[in-house]
């Protein structure tokens, strides 16, 4: 705007590449301010086909009789010479008798509490075996337990997915972690607890019942949140990566033979510039 006012229309346009009728349309918009030549919306303010001030007197007229049946409402006005498509009804109701509101904010998740030692939580969760890698046709399950502070892994394999391999599972768990379990968390399946098919809070599954003797507190997370197990969720997806998809097995133990030699191996593999084990041996130097 400058090199115009100083120059002419057409020294300007050759100057800076674009035709004399851009250069006076930002002439005749600038006040001085760079905000005033800023990209406006080019949404037409009216058009050749929009509703009628008599349309839109006539739905107003009726629409608090059948607002609870917008289907009657529009028969109605066909009824009375209304021509208009059911869905330009309900979008110039949405525009003139609700236009106060609001979209849905964006749901906020608090933040998660972080896990400062060694055994504080630790999540545990069930992965399926890819039949790919399984040769006999059976179905198995891999049991997860990952512990929030470092990392620290250990999986074993099942052919059955109930509350027995549960229990089976903390036992080994127990003997596995190099430090003491002060709490597991879980999603809410039945290999687990039964939490929500009984209404018997006495009740206790043989996992639930294995916990409670070994005074580690069990915590259950919210249904339909699997992103509150998100560590021991994303342990499985590198298992995935890592580990079946060049697995092979035969039978039970044969899998649990290859698993437990990805036990170590994956308990050494650096998670940002550090492993599981690193991360460990930190903590319990100053424990």
């Amino acid at each position: 705007m400058k090199y115009f006012y100083k120059h002419g229309a057409t020294e300007a346009s050759i100057r800076f590449k674009v035709c004399r009728q851009s250069v006076y349309n930002w002439a005749a918009r600038y006040d001085g301010t760079w905000k005033s030549l800023a990209e406006r919306s080019h949404r037409p303010h009216h058009h050749p086909k929009e509703h009628t001030q008599a349309e839109k007197e006539m739905i107003l007229r009726r629409y608090p009789y059948y607002k609870n049946d917008m289907i009657a409402l529009w028969d109605s006005l066909r009824k009375s010479g209304y021509i208009r498509s059911y869905g330009s009804m309900l979008r110039v109701i949405k525009k003139w008798v609700n236009p106060e509101i609001k979209k849905r904010t964006a749901r906020k998740p608090k933040p998660y509490a972080r896990a400062w030692y060694p055994g504080q939580k630790v999540q545990v969760d069930v992965k399926f075996v890819p039949s790919e890698c399984v040769v006999n046709g059976v179905k198995y399950y891999q049991y997860t337990a990952i512990d929030e502070c470092t990392r620290f892994c250990f999986r074993e394999m099942y052919d059955e997915h109930s509350t027995l391999s549960s229990e089976d599972f903390i036992k080994k768990l127990l003997k596995a972690f190099p430090f003491p379990i002060r709490e597991i968390q879980t999603d809410n399946g039945t290999e687990f607890t039964t939490a929500l098919l009984t209404k018997d809070k006495q009740h206790k599954t043989l996992f639930e019942a294995i916990l409670e003797n070994n005074d580690i507190i069990y915590h259950r997370i919210r249904v339909a949140t699997p992103r509150h197990n998100g560590k021991v969720e994303r342990q499985h997806r590198e298992d995935g990566k890592r580990f079946y998809s060049k697995l092979r097995m035969y039978s039970l133990e044969d899998g649990r033979k290859q698993l437990a030699a990805y036990n170590k191996r994956s308990n050494s593999i650096c998670l940002k510039f550090k492993s599981p084990k690193e991360v460990l041996e930190e903590h319990l130097s100053v424990m």
